[in-house]
């Protein structure tokens, strides 16, 4: 359908119109290549609409990587943005599949290997990028940083409910792509690694094979306890296993912790909490932040515990 995929070669500008009618003007930008006859099937149409908002994210990723200067790499990443868009027209593309994406293109060299490994990793991603006209698909993570602020920062949270940033729609890209913008390359690997492994649940991990099975995870069985992840097993010790209670979240309210003077202080509107949150960016330490949620994390628990 599309010859560019796997050619080293890909597209920054419209293919096709909105009524699926060809633009070969824009030939030269793509590479020489353009759809010849117009497009009729409807999920063909929105697939390719979508091809060249995918080649402009590629060009934007991690350009500080050399790794991205050949444009053969660049060109892998938006094979597999492609790929994974047409074969999951459910969630298509949204910005931030990128920022998940790259460091698999950039770690396995083969093509296929990096495709199956993004298409595990959206398993369990995917409804972060999931959207509709009245819900966002991290809504129920925010509402969750939301309730742990308020426990074990009440001072934070007021002053961010006068600043009308009560919702924490400020932190919707920290927890949509796992901190990738956050933390370094390789700071933010460490930080999924962990959190990943922190998180384990045998029966949770088996229903990202088989979906069907989604709505049986809080079924435990004692004798796997054991190979819970360590985050994972104390929420289910205590009674709290529901999915949406990520390490995510906790990571989140650490990241708060550390700026609590500076917002407090400086923070006179939703800008000027944007702007604090931006200035962290590449400068964290993972460990030190994951030590941090932990211990937000248990005192969340006791406090929850007490009321």
């Amino acid at each position: 359908m599309v010859p560019l995929i796997g050619s080293g070669k890909f597209v920054t500008m419209a293919v096709v119109a909105e009524d699926g009618q060809p633009l070969e003007e824009s030939s030269v930008e793509n590479q020489g290549w353009f759809v010849k006859t117009a497009i009729t099937d409807k999920r063909l149409l929105q697939w390719m609409l979508v091809l060249s908002q995918i080649g402009l994210d590629v060009v934007r990723t991690d350009r500080y990587l050399s790794f991205y200067e050949n444009e053969s790499n660049q060109a892998r990443l938006w094979d597999i943005l492609s790929i994974y868009t047409w074969l999951n027209p459910d969630i298509g593309y949204v910005q931030g599949m990128n920022d998940i994406c790259s460091p698999m293109i950039i770690l396995l060299e083969d093509e296929a290997d990096a495709f199956w490994c993004f298409e595990r990793a959206m398993r369990r991603l995917r409804e972060n990028f999931r959207t509709t006209a009245t819900s966002m698909g991290v809504q129920t993570q925010l509402g969750m940083l939301s309730q742990v602020i308020k426990t074990v920062d009440p001072r934070l949270h007021q002053h961010l409910e006068d600043l009308d940033g009560g919702e924490y729609l400020f932190a919707i890209r920290m927890l949509m792509v796992l901190f990738r913008r956050e933390f370094s390359f390789l700071d933010a690997l460490y930080l999924w690694e962990l959190m990943w492994a922190m998180e384990y649940n045998p029966n949770l991990f088996g229903s990202y094979e088989k979906p069907e099975n989604r709505n049986n995870f809080s079924e435990q069985d004692p004798r796997l306890l054991k190979k819970y992840g360590k985050f994972e097993r104390k929420y289910v010790k205590s009674g709290h296993n529901e999915q949406h209670n990520t390490l995510a979240v906790f990571v989140v309210a650490s990241v708060l912790e550390t700026k609590n003077k500076r917002l407090l202080k400086e923070a006179k509107g939703l800008d000027d909490v944007v702007q604090i949150l931006g200035d962290i960016a590449g400068n964290l330490d993972a460990r030190k932040a994951c030590k941090e949620a932990l211990k937000i994390h248990e005192k969340f628990l006791k406090k929850a515990n007490r009321q």
